[in-house]
């Protein structure tokens, strides 16, 4: 389970995002647009076009949780 705290730096990407998308995707969506690692345990924020639905991409180590 995720938990959100202060000790994380947080991404917020303001296009609007295909949340179909998974973290392969998302991760590509980091590096390339975000310039950024998706590998560095920050939390990435990612919504879609009506700003109703929000996904999240944390890198724990052993892998991914959206």
């Amino acid at each position: 389970m995720l938990s959100l705290n202060g000790s994380y730096r947080y991404y917020l990407r303001r296009d609007h995002t295909d949340l179909r998308k998974g973290f392969d995707s998302l991760s590509g969506i980091v590096r390339n647009e975000l310039n950024r690692d998706p590998l560095s345990g920050d939390i990435f924020i990612f919504f879609n076009r009506r700003r109703n639905q929000v996904k999240l991409l944390h890198w724990e180590g052993d892998g991914f949780a959206v």
